[in-house]
């Protein structure tokens, strides 16, 4: 697979050229009949205009215009329109009319203004090895910015990376630059052309690179996405509104919708109930906002409780073996079953729905679906913080489907990493103590009843247990909730 870029109108291609003169045009004969002279006032609207329209829609390069070695500016492009227009007679001879004229102007003109912020761009992020120096060796945000973690975490990476052989150095690219590659294209959505300018490498070569990073850091999935540990976590543990009650609980388990690049022919799969074409990410996460399980790939039209009937039912998938009493909790989009601990349905439960005047729960059920939603919002943490250190999972380009699927693995290896290296994190401090409000799932009921009889009476025993002795501790021991 190579990484491709297929983002034809970012302005700054080979693909699309201005002709030198007008040679290559075809010729246009305009009427000699109803022209007047524009003021420059008027032709200087034009030309902004027209550049407007260019920049928005970045379908014409200018680089190549030039006249006796010279670049136009936008006066002179004015004056030569201006002379145009003087001329009574001889337009026959011109291959080009006034507008398009005119484009050809605003095209050299925001060539002339781009080539004055890209040396200014150029003088403030140093392009190539001095790009690489300038981040290491300078301070601590633009690290942070740039290969969004901390200096000691990307040092440890690489080292990671080079002493397990996962890696290697090439004679013009140390893995240090490798991975910084990599990491500048899911942290920054950047495209193949942008990253060639600022780390001076070919096309062939990014691409090369960002594939060999991304499998190798898909290849530590087995070590950084583990099963929870089954002692009560201290995140529970420390806080009496939800020990004893979730002293069992071991994680949290929820779908992410992340946008998807298909084919049109899978596109009705991948349309989700919102109408954007989305991959519905099974995951699942710890307390500590670490993720424990995570399988991309599904079409965005499945519902939730389908994609986990299937990981379930595939033992190849590797999903993390429930200890006995154990569970995970669960939206109102899975089913209530041994192992998996939803919220009472039918019973406001998102925690917006408990701010105002009615914030207080009114019986036992209003209280449970409100602690459960409190615990579970950790889920949601940790689907802001990746997106928010990779945005690329915003909007996906053109890769291929199962490319797709494996940066969100390699996203969510590298969060994992981050967390262990580096507790104190500026993302993951951002969200300490912090309720993410929860939007409605996309799926208000689950679409498959697949828990049988037994797993039900089991899992209903057991939120009405937790209920009841939580209820009746908020009403005898607790003044406030």
């Amino acid at each position: 697979m190579n990484y491709v870029d297929d983002d034809a109108s970012t302005g700054s291609g080979d693909d699309v050229n201005m002709l030198e003169g007008h040679n290559k045009r075809q010729s246009v004969t305009p009427s000699s009949s109803g022209r007047k002279k524009r003021s420059r006032k008027a032709t200087g609207d034009a030309i902004v205009d027209a550049m407007l329209e260019i920049a928005a829609a970045s379908k014409l390069r200018a680089s190549t215009i030039m006249k006796n070695e010279d670049r136009f500016s936008i006066s002179k492009c004015i004056k030569v329109l201006d002379d145009m227009q003087d001329m009574s007679t001889g337009m026959d001879d011109l291959d080009l009319e006034l507008d398009e004229m005119e484009l050809v102007a605003a095209a050299a003109g925001y060539y002339y203004y781009s080539s004055i912020t890209r040396q200014i761009r150029c003088a403030s992020l140093p392009s190539g090895s001095g790009f690489m120096t300038e981040v290491l060796e300078g301070p601590d945000d633009l690290c942070r910015e740039m290969f969004r973690m901390d200096k000691h975490v990307f040092q440890k990476l690489c080292y990671t990376l080079r002493h397990r052989g996962m890696l290697r150095d090439t004679a013009g690219v140390m893995i240090e630059e490798q991975l910084a590659i990599f990491l500048n294209i899911v942290g920054h959505n950047e495209r193949n052309r942008v990253i060639q300018e600022r780390f001076q490498h070919s096309g062939e070569t990014i691409s090369r690179h960002f594939n060999n990073v991304l499998k190798a850091i898909k290849s530590l999935s087995r070590e950084f996405l583990q099963s929870p540990n089954i002692n009560t976590p201290p995140e529970i543990h420390s806080s009496n509104r939800f020990f004893p009650y979730f002293k069992d609980c071991v994680g949290v388990i929820d779908g992410m919708h992340i946008p998807a690049h298909v084919p049109a022919k899978d596109q009705s799969r991948f349309r989700n109930t919102k109408g954007f074409l989305s991959q519905n990410v099974l995951a699942a996460c710890t307390f500590d906002l670490q993720f424990i399980f995570v399988y991309p790939g599904w079409e965005g039209s499945a519902a939730d409780s389908r994609v986990l009937r299937a990981v379930l039912d595939d033992p190849d998938q590797n999903f993390p073996p429930i200890s006995e009493g154990k569970y995970y909790l669960v939206d109102t989009s899975y089913s209530n079953m041994e192992g998996f601990l939803a919220p009472y349905p039918g019973i406001r439960y998102h925690l917006h729905e408990y701010r105002g005047a009615n914030q207080l729960p009114r019986n036992a059920k209003e209280l449970f679906n409100h602690r459960h939603s409190c615990l579970r919002n950790v889920i949601q943490r940790s689907f802001d913080v990746l997106k928010a250190r990779f945005p690329i999972l915003k909007l996906f380009p053109q890769y291929a489907l199962h490319i797709q699927r494996d940066i969100v693995i390699a996203a969510c290896v590298l969060h994992n990493f981050i967390r262990r290296e580096e507790r104190h994190d500026w993302l993951f401090s951002s969200i300490e103590g912090v309720t993410v409000d929860e939007l409605p799932d996309f799926d208000e009921q689950p679409e498959l009843q697949f828990a049988s009889s037994i797993q039900e009476q089991i899992a209903s025993s057991v939120r009405e247990s937790i209920a009841t002795i939580m209820w009746n501790d908020f009403l005898n021991k607790w003044d406030q909730w």
